[in-house]
């Protein structure tokens, strides 16, 4: 996979394969891309904020990481620090040892942007495309059901710390 194929009208064609954390998807079959739950595994913690990496949103919009960096370069406004920003080294270093199909990332001399919730609700402006409808559809859905989660376990937790009187 990842080898471009050439068609008699010298067009290029790309097959791309992204692996999710522990599942490999392959980019052809719309409803597991959209799944929340795989989605979910693309969702990481860092300063505090859920985010997704530039290279995990390029294949879920089918799209290669460059075009949708310059697509945010060309709208830099719409995306302040709070909606995207770039990690450091040590942050990559780290999400490069926890997430093996980043591991391209290693070795690359820029720092990979990630996106907020309000980030990739803002990349569906920039990406103008039906498929790109559908997969903020289903992130902002898999966020919700991430913050709904987090709800849930914080409310647990207080019971549990009040002897369970809590209802």
């Amino acid at each position: 996979m990842g080898r471009a194929q050439r068609n008699p009208s010298k067009r290029t064609y790309f097959m791309f394969e992204v692996t999710i954390c522990d599942l490999k998807l392959g980019l052809n079959n719309m409803k597991e891309i959209l799944s929340i739950e795989r989605i979910e595994k693309a969702i990481f913690l860092i300063r505090g904020q859920k985010i997704m990496v530039d290279a995990d949103l390029a294949a879920l919009y089918d799209v290669p990481t460059k075009v949708l960096n310059q697509a945010v370069s060309r709208n830099a406004k719409r995306f302040p620090p709070d909606f995207m920003f770039r990690l450091n080294k040590e942050e990559t270093a780290e999400l490069v040892t926890n997430c093996d199909r980043l591991r391209r990332l290693k070795h690359s001399s820029a720092m990979p942007r990630v996106f907020t919730e309000q980030g990739v609700a803002m990349l569906s402006s920039v990406l103008r495309s039906e498929r790109a409808i559908q997969v903020n559809i289903q992130i902002m859905r898999a966020f919700t059901q991430l913050r709904h989660s987090f709800d849930t376990q914080g409310l647990e937790e207080e019971n549990r710390s009040h002897g369970g009187k809590i209802r």
